[in-house]
């Protein structure tokens, strides 16, 4: 007997799940067949038709809050494939049909596919190249030509103007995620991050249950240094957070651990050391409240809808998006240190431990 699949024409290449190179979800845990014995459909069939490329590289943090835009095209193009090209393809949901790592291999693949929309949100030189040569009938963002970032489209004009000029950038009162809705067309309405918390991932964490936790994220990263909040003061804030009746819990990477030590050492917090990137996700997710500076960990807990105080003091607070449930500090003192590696005040000083235990809580009441 003839089976229905030996046919190519009974191959549903237009279906969500189908891969062409190896076997379909669907297939692999069911056995499905796009054409079954009987001549019927597969059950999990979805069809699908037309392309959207999002090129966001970036880092992670970036790629994180890029996410609402995903909702918007699901509600807009649900009949077309996602494809995603970026430097994070961990944290990009699974929504996305094709998540690309930024590669050769993955370049040459998206040459020979023809786009719908295109959306470039870097204006890195290499993703703007990139965006120049992608065969696509809509284009927005930004693009290359003689060799310099350009934007493409009207409305990516003001997100263009305030990388140029600082004088535009600290003037700017729209926070990224409406700037990339503007960008691709859309009107931004509160769509939220989308962040998995990795909970089937078993983690087990010794916390209470009883008491308010909150995540003292100590770090910054290494390029953007003035950012750091003294040392002492994180001490002093998880005493008085202790004493109060929450759980402070540390939390950082490698560059933070030594940190760390030392200060769950002299203040009692809790710290059970740093982790990959998803099983800290899933600490994060463990928190209540977070307190951070502007960081990767400021998004994940911005995507996994936790209460936010954010240290700020080097960028424009109207760029972050904070839906409602956080509160955003800077230095009492008047720095001229705007989007600078290394502040020659360090203005995070004057930034007081008794105004962020005082917001902490408000936000979250013991």
């Amino acid at each position: 007997m003839i089976k229905p699949w030996s046919s190519f024409d009974a191959l549903k290449t237009d279906c969500r799940w189908f891969r062409g190179d190896i076997p379909c979800q669907p297939h692999k845990q069911k056995g499905c067949h796009c054409t079954e014995v009987d001549g019927s459909t597969c059950a999990y069939y979805l069809p699908q038709s037309g392309n959207t490329l999002i090129i966001k590289l970036g880092a992670l943090g970036d790629v994180i809050r890029t996410t609402p835009l995903l909702r918007k095209l699901q509600e807009v193009t649900p009949q077309r494939r996602v494809w995603w090209l970026t430097l994070s393809p961990e944290v990009v949901p699974d929504v996305v049909d094709v998540v690309l790592p930024f590669t050769l291999q993955s370049v040459v693949s998206l040459q020979a596919v023809h786009f719908d929309q295109l959306i470039n949100l870097d204006k890195d030189r290499e993703a703007c190249a990139l965006a120049s040569i992608l065969r696509a009938d809509q284009k927005q963002g930004f693009t290359l030509v003689n060799g310099k970032p350009i934007p493409i489209n009207a409305q990516a004009l003001p997100k263009y103007l305030t990388g140029i000029f600082d004088d535009v950038s600290s003037e700017n009162t729209r926070s990224y995620v409406d700037e990339i809705f503007d960008i691709a067309g859309f009107t931004f309405r509160g769509e939220e991050y989308i962040l998995d918390n990795f909970a089937r991932d078993g983690y087990t964490w010794k916390l209470s249950s009883k008491k308010p936790i909150v995540g003292l994220n100590t770090g910054c990263g290494g390029r953007w240094v003035s950012r750091l909040w003294p040392e002492q003061y994180w001490i002093t804030l998880a005493k008085r957070l202790k004493h109060a009746g929450y759980v402070p819990l540390l939390l950082g990477g490698e560059q933070e651990h030594k940190k760390n030590l030392r200060i769950a050492k002299r203040s009692g917090a809790r710290y059970f050391g740093h982790f990959p990137l998803r099983q800290f996700i899933n600490l994060v997710d463990q928190c209540d409240l977070v307190v951070t500076a502007v960081t990767m960990a400021m998004h994940i807990a911005t995507g996994l809808r936790k209460k936010l105080v954010v240290f700020n003091n080097i960028f424009n607070k109207h760029e972050f998006e904070l839906y409602g449930r956080g509160a955003i500090l800077e230095p009492e003192f008047d720095c001229p240190c705007y989007y600078s590696p290394v502040c020659p005040n360090n203005c995070m000083q004057y930034l007081r431990v008794d105004a962020v235990f005082d917001q902490i809580r408000e936000l979250l009441p013991t």
